[in-house]
């Protein structure tokens, strides 16, 4: 007895996080983003001085001045003037904020990035730390399973955004968040047509997760009409036989998901209710410049937690399901759960929820 009461002392703690981790970042000039961080605020409990008010643009995409001038810049005077470089832990914009870095460059050395993935450097720049533009950067949170997350053991920000296609989407998604459960099914469903490593990070997420908590599938069939999902991982409209837009899934209050999607949050403009996946050659039926399917769906639907990528992350840089999940159903909160999945910053990822979301110890 007395040596397992020392195994378990040796187990780093996940110690629960709070509003006063938080810095909430609002766009003055946007309506919607004002309403999203007025409803949030209170529900999270989150001091006022830890609220970042910006004056910039709605546009989704902008270029690197106003980035670096209009957000990188007063989000870091915010945090230095009250004090938050420590203890604030978890960035969180808003509909309203800009989504997107249009930069130079192609391939694994473009510079292009989410302005989320971008932040997420600022407490190292804060200390005088200086990045390249061009690529990723390596994620030093990354595959950290039992490690928790503090500062200055990471010298990064966990950013996270409250966002969907509007004011409503959101605040269904902010409800959720604070009702959950550690209970429901993970839903892991393979693409039978591809060989691509992505298959088996999926196959590992299926090993790492409680078979009585699993729906795993590796047949040539998607899986749509389920019921109590809690997590979901799989190739999305790149899966050839995924045909239909809406998975048509009871997502539990607390349900997180992410697919191998190389633009699914290109954008969070609603698509016309009637448009669908299509392919690459049917151009006249792109939407937002791609045939891709749009995480924003999955929370229109009722999960209450997605990735995305807002340019091309080729697979390597998409979050990984094999550390997301099993994080997750142990009870890491939302934000921890997602970038210890991801393993790049600067890049372009985007993780759409509440960071606090937790579903607690199984």
């Amino acid at each position: 007895m007395g040596f397992l009461l020392l195994l378990l002392a040796a187990i780093p703690r996940l110690h629960a996080q709070t509003g006063e981790n938080i810095l909430l970042i609002v766009n003055r000039n946007d309506a919607v983003s004002r309403q999203i961080g007025d409803y949030y605020r209170p529900r999270r409990s989150i001091p006022g001085q830890n609220v970042c008010y910006l004056s910039t643009t709605s546009d989704e995409e902008i270029k690197w001045d106003i980035y670096e001038q209009q957000i990188e810049r007063p989000v870091g005077d915010c945090l230095k003037k009250a004090g938050l470089q420590e203890k604030v832990l978890y960035l969180v914009t808003t509909l309203g904020v800009p989504l997107k870095v249009e930069g130079s460059g192609s391939g694994l050395t473009a510079e292009y990035a989410s302005v989320d993935s971008e932040l997420a450097l600022l407490y190292s720049k804060l200390k005088g730390a200086r990045f390249q533009r061009g690529g990723g950067i390596t994620n030093p949170f990354f595959m950290k399973r039992d490690v928790p997350f503090r500062h200055p053991a990471f010298p990064i920000y966990l950013v996270t955004r409250l966002a969907a296609y509007d004011f409503s989407g959101v605040k269904d998604m902010i409800d959720r968040a604070l009702v959950v459960r550690n209970r429901g099914k993970f839903v892991v469903d393979l693409n039978s047509e591809s060989d691509e490593e992505g298959n088996n990070w999926l196959r590992n997420a299926a090993i790492l997760l409680p078979a009585d908590r699993l729906i795993f599938d590796e047949s040539k069939k998607v899986l749509y009409d389920l019921k109590e999902v809690i997590g979901y991982a799989s190739f999305g409209s790149n899966d050839v036989n995924r045909k239909r837009r809406h998975l048509g899934f009871e997502w539990l209050p607390g349900a997180i998901a992410t697919e191998f999607v190389s633009t699914n949050a290109r954008t969070l403009k609603r698509p016309p209710v009637d448009w669908t996946y299509t392919s690459w050659r049917d151009r006249l039926h792109f939407f937002a410049g791609t045939p891709q399917g749009l995480s924003a769906d999955m929370l229109q639907d009722g999960a209450t937690g997605a990735s995305g990528n807002v340019y091309e992350p080729y697979l390597a840089g998409c979050a990984r399901p094999d550390y997301l999940l099993p994080a997750y159903y142990q009870g890491r909160n939302l934000a921890e759960s997602y970038y210890l999945s991801l393993p790049w910053l600067s890049w372009q990822g985007v993780v759409l929820g509440d960071p606090l979301c937790s579903l607690g110890k199984p």
